[in-house]
């Protein structure tokens, strides 16, 4: 079954926290996605006899959110925003270059399984713009080349540390990474490594959202109006 031993009990603490099963299937669909890689027809049976639904209230939740992959994916899963502000700073070019080079089409994983490339709607991170993300990190204002560098980094299963706008506007996790940890399920599970973030340098200052305007020096008496 996609859900081990150890993972079913780690289910069954999720389940507890709710007043009715049912209320634990998201959590439950990032638990089986975790260990699975993907929300499986396997996975949806056993979550729909795990929390007394059926296979149709499972699925139909599973297919709404776009968190969930209903097929199995790379051990890396890189996604290309394609919403205006990316597709203005060259996601669509981003895209290209990485099914050409990978040899596949958009959603397709290359020969050695390592990689799969996609395009999503918005990242949540548009002043970092064009942003492609790797399982739940957010590599920000790429250009083509520097994408291409990404996926040979993975190719050969080594991790770049993840980037961010260089004015620091946008800093917090990313929006899959937001979702992992609302369920209540701690840190996501993503498989860029913690030597690979232990190793790499922290920003000087990290802040959400842009400076604040300059004030305007007041007019002196009599000007107003002018």
């Amino acid at each position: 079954m996609p859900l081990s031993d150890q993972s079913l009990a780690r289910a069954e603490e999720l389940i507890a926290r709710y007043p009715q099963r049912r209320s634990a299937l998201l959590p439950i669909l990032f638990l089986l996605q975790a260990e699975d890689g993907y929300v499986s027809p396997a996975g949806v049976a056993q979550v729909a006899n795990l929390l007394g639904l059926t296979r149709a209230e499972v699925g139909a939740v599973a297919t709404f959110y776009t968190m969930f992959r209903r097929r199995p994916v790379g051990k890396y899963l890189v996604s290309v925003c394609k919403t205006l502000s990316c597709q203005l700073r060259g996601s669509r070019d981003i895209s290209a270059a990485l099914t050409e080079r990978l040899g596949v089409p958009l959603g397709g994983t290359d020969q050695s399984g390592m990689v799969t490339v996609e395009e999503v709607e918005c990242l949540a991170a548009c002043d970092g713009a064009p942003v492609v993300q790797v399982n739940t990190e957010n590599y920000e204002r790429l250009t083509s080349q520097e994408a291409l560098r990404l996926v040979e980094a993975l190719l050969q299963d080594e991790v770049p540390p993840p980037t961010f706008a260089a004015d620091g506007s946008v800093t917090e996790p990313s929006t899959a990474a937001l979702h992992w940890r609302l369920a209540g399920l701690g840190e996501p599970p993503s498989t860029l490594g913690a030597e690979v973030r232990d190793e790499a340098p922290e920003p000087e200052a990290r802040r959400v959202g842009r400076e604040p305007a300059p004030q305007r020096e007041p007019k002196p008496s009599g000007e107003e109006g002018r």
